[in-house]
């Protein structure tokens, strides 16, 4: 009963504080450190069953892994695309040699400057794609590379923590017998071979009933993390290959939303022991080096990120953007510093030092992420220097066009078909250069820039347009748009896109001829649909075959989907 009370009260205290965080707009895992700072020795000294919360707190880890595998599908580098690979991994690389080098200036040993500059190297896929979904940027371009390359981070640390769990119980590396490698390694490829080919077959099985589905994916996940503790490695690991082996089934995204409030219980006890094992005897000595480390992630980290991508040749509001996603540290960093306590190569000061830097880079980079348009307007000048100054592939486009249409994306693909059908000059804009690339390639006349750049769009001759089009979902661009054309072209026809009814309003008070709305075009398109073909049958499966040749032509270009 000693254990029960200690939890409850534990977590009703945690409870109080997250709701504070809400309140600050931070994320709830700050919450959950102080929480474990103040029920410390320290202060209110009521974590007294230890055992019993560091059990449940690698249960946490476990599910953690378990659930990152099921969205580490194969397939998923492939999804990525070449810009968040090489954006992740020059990342990783940069950032670990700059912060291994700052840790041996302030005089770490190269053991624990290797840790904090491998700790440094992570930001929190979780909070971040949170953060985005809040702003409704998730499939803004600079949203979707930020997530492609968080995902390689998350690929680099599952391996780094699979080594590393791998000695948890060893002294050394070389202390892990063959025989053991062997047994991984065909527990692996036997997992694997049962995901492809055994797995799908039983899901509609398990799906039958989702209590069921439920219960198979504890115990499948469970399961093996015993089976790999067993052959003389980490439960961790085998938490995670479960995953990866179960992100092969189609029912993986069901599986994922079951298992988070199990995974999100259980880690909130991880966070709570680690914050209640900071150490604050020599706290007065390592507040500078926290701070250094802070500076770095918040100010360091994006410009690593800034110069890559503006070496890719994308636009500096871009390479800003995606580059405040790199501003904190993640959980993974943490949890590889409390591996590397369990080692015996950290002490528990480097443990509270790294906690600090990600309290601070945290709760910094929430504000940065959550403001980062208002603080682009007031830097946006000073970072030119991190953007190229024109495509090499861009055609030149004559300054003749009557029609000019300003992202070619999902819906941009069916109004440039439609623009060709005019048989009038037109211009496409994109802030993407893989895209302006590829338009170059089929001849068509392309700028690359930014809607959101009042002096790009000075450039573009906007009085002789005859029919603007704007895919792009932001309302101030849109705005700006409008603002700008108006002023010198009082009757061009202006086409805009908007998520929201509310903003579809504001867009015509503005003064758009048309807001397209898209995702009631749906719904009018099959009514429209029924009205024409009423109850005949044929007509429906003669529109079914040109809809999926549409589709094939569509998944060719890679134009998938966006997710809701």
């Amino acid at each position: 009963m000693e254990i029960f009370l200690e939890l409850s009260l534990i977590i009703v205290i945690t409870v109080l504080i997250a709701g504070v965080m809400r309140l600050l707009k931070q994320p709830l895992i700050i919450g959950y450190i102080l929480t474990g700072i103040l029920v410390s020795p320290y202060l209110l000294d009521l974590v007294h069953s230890t055992e019993t919360i560091t059990l449940f707190s690698r249960i946490g880890v476990a599910f953690l892994l378990f659930v990152v595998g099921l969205s580490l599908s194969p397939k998923v580098i492939k999804e990525v695309g070449k810009v968040s690979i090489i954006t992740g991994l020059g990342q990783i690389i940069f950032t670990s040699l700059i912060g291994f080098l700052i840790s041996l200036l302030l005089g770490f040993s190269a053991l624990v400057s290797a840790y904090i500059a491998i700790a440094l190297t992570f930001s929190s896929t979780i909070i971040i794609m949170k953060l985005l979904s809040d702003k409704k940027d998730l499939e803004k371009l600079y949203g979707k590379i930020s997530i492609g390359f968080l995902l390689v981070q998350d690929i680099f640390v599952i391996v780094l923590l699979m080594i590393v769990s791998s000695v948890s119980n060893r002294t050394s590396l070389m202390s892990i017998s063959v025989w053991s490698i062997v047994l991984a390694v065909l527990s692996i490829v036997a997992f694997i071979l049962i995901s492809i080919f055994g797995l799908p077959k039983l899901s509609s099985f398990f799906a039958k009933s989702q209590e069921y589905l439920f219960l198979f994916s504890i115990g499948w996940g469970l399961g093996l993390a015993a089976l790999f503790y067993y052959l003389g490695f980490s439960m961790e690991i085998g938490a995670l290959i479960a995953g990866i082996a179960l992100s092969m089934s189609p029912y993986h995204y069901e599986i994922s939303s079951r298992m988070r409030p199990l995974r999100d219980f259980f880690i909130i006890l991880f966070f709570i022991l680690l914050g209640s094992q900071m150490v604050f005897g020599n706290i007065s000595q390592l507040i500078v080096p926290a701070l250094i480390f802070s500076l770095f992630i918040l100010v360091g980290n994006p410009l690593i990120v800034m110069i890559l991508m503006g070496a890719l040749g994308y636009k500096k509001k871009v390479g800003f953007q995606a580059g405040l996603t790199v501003a904190q540290i993640s959980e993974f960093s943490l949890i590889l510093v409390s591996l590397g306590l369990s080692l015996g190569h950290l002490n528990a000061e480097i443990l509270s030092l790294v906690t600090i830097v990600g309290l601070i880079t945290i709760s910094g980079s929430t504000y940065l992420i959550t403001y980062s348009d208002k603080i682009y307007k007031h830097v946006s000048q000073y970072i030119s220097v991190f953007e190229r100054e024109r495509m090499k592939d861009t055609k030149e486009w004559v300054g003749n066009q009557e029609l000019i249409l300003f992202g070619y994306n999902r819906i941009g693909y069916d109004i440039l078909e439609a623009f060709k059908k005019l048989k009038k000059n037109f211009l496409v804009v994109d802030y993407n250069p893989e895209i302006i690339q590829n338009l170059c390639k089929e001849g068509i006349a392309c700028r690359y820039g930014d809607a959101d750049d009042e002096e790009f769009l000075n450039e573009l001759n906007l009085a002789q347009m005859k029919l603007i089009v704007s895919t792009i979902p932001d309302l101030e661009t849109n705005f700006l748009i409008i603002d700008k054309v108006r002023e010198i072209n009082s009757d061009s026809i202006i086409l805009v896109v908007s998520d929201t009814v509310n903003d579809a309003i504001e867009l015509y008070s503005r003064g758009a001829t048309y807001v397209i709305l898209p995702h009631f075009l749906g719904g009018s398109h099959v009514s429209i649909m029924i009205e024409n073909y009423k109850l005949d049958l044929n007509a429906f499966l003669n529109e079914q075959e040109e809809h999926k040749k549409y589709l094939e032509n569509r998944k060719k270009l890679g134009h998938e989907h966006p997710k809701s």
